[in-house]
């Protein structure tokens, strides 16, 4: 696992987490139907979780493919869950939801991957 890599992505991915839930609370409020906010900020608090979560896999000792393969799965739920809802709201075209259950099965997978890397030691 590259840490510098991973940490690169941490900061970028916690940097659009504040910037997007900022946009949201000072640029989308009066744009977004009540629905479109919540799915919004469903977006956020996924996109929130999922960064701090590969901030704790990158402080694991443990080093084990399985780890990377775990921090591999929870940027494409990012990416897909996150990403999906975010355009969702924003856009309103709904096949966009299409993708999100890619993400979240992206998430399921990355939490289910750190237990074959406490086998490993």
């Amino acid at each position: 696992m590259s840490k510098p890599l991973w940490i690169r992505l941490v900061a970028v991915s916690g940097a659009l987490l504040v910037l997007l839930g900022a946009f949201a609370a000072h640029g989308l409020d009066d744009h977004l139907t009540l629905a479109q906010r919540a799915t919004y900020d469903t977006a956020v608090f996924y996109h929130a979780v999922h960064t701090l979560a590969l901030l704790g896999v990158l402080n694991l000792t443990i080093d084990s493919r399985w780890l990377v393969r775990s921090a591999w799965c929870f940027a494409i739920g990012i990416v897909l869950f996150s990403g999906s809802l975010y355009a969702l709201a924003v856009t309103g075209i709904s096949p966009l939801g299409m993708i999100t259950p890619f993400g979240g099965v992206a998430f399921i997978l990355g939490w289910l991957l750190l237990l074959p890397a406490t086998l490993t030691e």
